[in-house]
């Protein structure tokens, strides 16, 4: 039997690193989760077990440290910076791949911040060949819902359907959207916050006839309000609520308690691009 080694990558995942900007009494944090994947010419390395060309990846760790020290600034040219640098220093490295994730502080004082467990976190990914950029900025984990302007009916039916059509319902999901840019000369992060406004903003103001459709406004207010973003990938998790029968307890329920199902979840994911 022949065997060949196809695509390849190495890298150090989930640097957590976490950079303080003190040039006032006003003090910034930036929280971030970064990983780097590496390609190149690295066949030795798997067929004989020949090192030569193979960064470590405590360098790789290491790395993202030292350049933090010059300051992060926005997670998407603090991506490219590492990318270009694996790239531009290492001959046998010819691809480099960035995934960033920043966890939100709430400031609650000059130097003082606060923030509770999991929730929204801002992503970014940055990819860079020797000349050309790659980035996809975007968030995972946005918790949205509507109490009502919801519905799902007509669907298709068989043997094994037991679902009720429903004219007005809860539509909850969790948001993990990501986008390319096709154009990074402008400002990012006023790139990002327009695009996550656009996410809440046709989410709310949807009525909504199936998820499918809400994801689909979802990503053509994103283009809408940046133009330099050239497709949206979302992941919209259908978050159930169902009502609960109060009736063995002798009340009613006129849609106003409900039992949260965590799992299973209905689950939507769809591309919205630029014609």
């Amino acid at each position: 039997m022949g065997a060949t080694l196809g695509a390849s990558s190495y890298g150090k995942a989930e640097v957590r690193v976490v950079r303080i900007d003190r040039d006032s009494p006003r003090h910034e944090i930036t929280d971030l989760d970064v990983d780097v994947a590496l390609g190149g010419d690295l066949e030795d390395s798997h067929l004989h077990g020949d090192n030569a060309h193979v960064l470590p990846t405590d360098t790789m760790k290491n790395t993202v440290y030292a350049l933090a020290r010059d300051g992060v600034g926005g997670i998407e040219s603090f991506g490219e910076r590492l990318a270009r640098h694996f790239v531009d220093t290492q001959p046998p490295i010819h691809t480099a791949r960035v995934r960033l994730r920043r966890h939100p502080w709430e400031r609650v004082g000059p130097h003082s911040f606060s923030r509770g467990e999991g929730g929204e976190v801002r992503t970014a990914e940055v990819s860079y060949d020797g000349s050309t950029v790659s980035v996809w900025a975007g968030l995972r984990d946005l918790l949205l819902l509507n109490s009502t302007d919801s519905e799902f009916t007509g669907f298709a039916v068989d043997e094994y359907t037991t679902l009720e059509p429903t004219t007005d319902r809860i539509l909850a999901t969790a948001v993990t959207a990501t986008w390319r840019y096709a154009d990074t000369s402008g400002d990012l992060a006023e790139a990002y916050t327009a695009a996550r406004e656009g996410l809440v903003s046709a989410f709310a103001d949807t009525y909504s006839l199936a998820l499918q459709q809400t994801l689909y406004a979802m990503g053509e207010r994103v283009l809408d309000r940046v133009p330099a973003v050239a497709e949206v990938l979302l992941a919209l998790p259908n978050r159930h609520h169902f009502l609960v029968d109060l009736a063995p307890f002798g009340r009613d329920n006129p849609g106003e308690v409900f039992h949260a199902a965590d799992r299973p979840y209905g689950l939507i994911e769809g591309t919205v691009k630029r014609t």
